[in-house]
């Protein structure tokens, strides 16, 4: 049996239109799904006091329920008609502290984002260079409100001032932002001629940016106030520097440490060498033991990176890719034939092994 409406908001059979509505206003508040997501059980709760507000805040309906105890007949509950100011003063409660739903005028200007692009060689000593940023800034004619030098603003005639519309559906009211006013509550009778009342106007800002010894590609700084001015008197954005570091001819990087491809010869992985090296700031000795492998990795301690925010530098690292002639003279084929001769069994173990498991395989 459905409860009674009376019962469900809490209210006598004598009380009025003030009453009802009040007692609706605190459970609405209370059970609201917007308070209360995911909540099945406060959400028939909202539906149910709805549903008895819609009732006995409605005459004809009030009269009919008083006397047949069901509204049957009458097209029965229509959430959408009758709540809208109810339903915009619990909204405004929600988001608002019970306060009027315009917006504050100032507002804090946007985020901006520049690129900057440097070499290895900046990133490993430091930079400090000038950019150009575009952004938006307080336009002096007006002084950032937007409005001729002497006219006074007017209210809304969209929003009443409030700075946002409310669309309701049923029983949700939904609020939007002001298109006509962006959410002040006010329109310039005489928008600034300069700006076109948006109070801001664009222009490039010259700035100076240090960038620290080691930083890697796709870090980011912050530069705070450096962004778009804020509106109406607001606090400015930021500038986000974004950091791009481009291809080196022979290091590629990694952290601190960086790594080059260095061609040797036969001769040199087995004899042995003292090989002149890149470094970043010239040229350094690099000693290759007798009987080096193919992409052995070989390093100079300290010469590569500095590391950020940490004492020392990372190591140089160089992979040794052997390269083989493709065109050989005379005498070279005579000699490596000689030594091919000569090294049977000799001083090449892994072959020697490959070679005696084959064997083993094949018997």
């Amino acid at each position: 049996m459905p409860r009674d409406y009376y019962e469900i908001l809490g209210v006598p059979r004598t009380a009025g239109d003030a009453e009802l509505k009040k007692a609706y206003r605190q459970l609405a508040m209370q059970y609201h799904p917007d308070r209360n997501p995911g909540d099945k059980q406060a959400e028939d709760r909202f539906k149910e006091a709805s549903e008895a507000y819609a009732v006995l805040s409605d005459p004809d309906k009030r009269a009919q329920y008083d006397r047949f105890g069901t509204v049957a007949g009458l097209g029965g509950v229509d959430f959408g008609q009758g709540f809208g100011t109810l339903f915009e003063d619990i909204f405004e409660s929600f988001f608002a502290g019970g306060g009027r739903g315009r917006r504050s005028r100032a507002g804090r200007g946007e985020d901006l984002q520049y690129e900057l692009k440097i070499t290895l060689e900046d990133s490993a000593r430091g930079l400090e260079t000038k950019v150009q940023i575009p952004r938006l800034e307080v336009c002096e004619a007006c002084a950032g409100t937007g409005a001729e030098a002497g006219s006074q603003p007017v209210t809304c005639d969209v929003c009443h001032g409030r700075g946002e519309v409310r669309l309701s559906q049923g029983f949700l009211t939904v609020a939007r932002t002001c298109p006509k006013c962006r959410g002040e509550g006010e329109l310039n009778r005489k928008p600034c001629p300069q700006c076109r009342g948006e109070g801001r106007v664009r222009a490039e800002r010259v700035l100076q940016i240090k960038i620290p010894a080691g930083i890697e590609d796709g870090m980011q700084m912050r530069i705070s106030g450096e962004g778009s001015s804020g509106h109406q008197g607001g606090p400015a954005g930021d500038l986000y520097v974004l950091v791009r570091i481009a291809e080196h001819d022979l290091f590629a990087r990694k952290n601190a440490d960086l790594y080059c491809e260095l061609p040797v010869t036969f001769a040199q992985l087995a004899l042995g060498a003292e090989l002149d090296v890149p470094v970043l700031d010239g040229t350094a000795k690099l000693k290759v033991p007798a009987g080096s492998q193919p992409h052995q990795l070989l390093k100079i301690r300290g010469k590569g990176m500095p590391r950020l925010r940490e004492r020392g530098h990372g190591d140089s690292c160089y992979r040794l890719v052997l390269e083989v002639p493709q065109k050989l003279n005379a005498k070279q084929r005579e000699a490596l034939e000689a030594f091919d001769a000569a090294s049977k069994g000799h001083g090449t173990p892994l072959i020697s092994a490959f070679l005696e498991r084959m064997k083993k395989l094949l018997d």
